[in-house]
C-alpha cells in the first residue's frame, strides 16, 4: 500500500507537467515558435549575453540542438552569434534589436498567461507547492 501511494504524487506531477507544457506550447506556437527556441529567447531577454554552453544549459538541452535552434532564430533575425573576444572557439548569442521588440511585447503576455494558470492557487498554496517541489527534487 505504501507503495502506490509513493507512486500517486509521482503521476500528478508527470501529468501536471504535461498539460502544462502543452498549453504552453499552444500559447508560444501562436508567434510561430516551438518551445525550446522560445525558452533560448527567454533566456537571452533575462539575462543578456550568453554562451552557447549557458544557454543550453540554462534550457537543459544539449549544445548540437543548440546550434539548430539558433541557426533557426538567426534566420528568423531574432539573434544574432558573436565571437568571443578572450576566445576564439567560443561564440556569444544576443538578441538583434528585433528580437528585444519582440521578446520585450511577448514577455508580459507570457507571464499574464503562466500567471493564469496558478491564479487557482492562493500565495500560501503556491509557495508550499514550491517548497514540496523542491523537496522532491533534492
Amino acid at each position: 500500500m505504501e507503495k502506490i501511494c509513493k507512486i500517486e504524487p509521482f503521476k500528478a506531477i508527470m501529468q501536471t507537467s504535461k498539460n502544462i507544457q502543452d498549453q504552453i506550447r499552444l500559447e508560444i506556437s501562436k508567434n510561430n515558435l516551438n518551445l525550446t527556441e522560445f525558452s533560448v529567447l527567454e533566456t537571452l531577454y533575462l539575462k543578456g549575453k550568453q554562451n552557447i554552453h549557458q544557454v543550453g544549459k540554462s534550457i537543459l538541452i544539449s549544445s548540437g540542438s543548440m546550434t539548430y535552434v539558433i541557426d533557426k532564430l538567426e534566420k528568423k533575425e531574432l539573434l544574432q552569434r558573436t565571437e568571443c573576444p578572450d576566445d576564439r572557439r567560443a561564440l556569444y548569442i544576443t538578441l538583434t534589436e528585433k528580437g528585444e521588440e519582440f521578446m520585450a511585447q511577448m514577455m508580459p503576455e507570457f507571464q499574464d498567461f503562466i500567471a493564469q494558470m496558478f491564479e487557482h492557487l492562493s500565495h500560501e498554496e503556491g509557495l508550499t507547492l514550491i517548497q514540496l517541489l523542491k523537496k522532491v527534487k533534492t
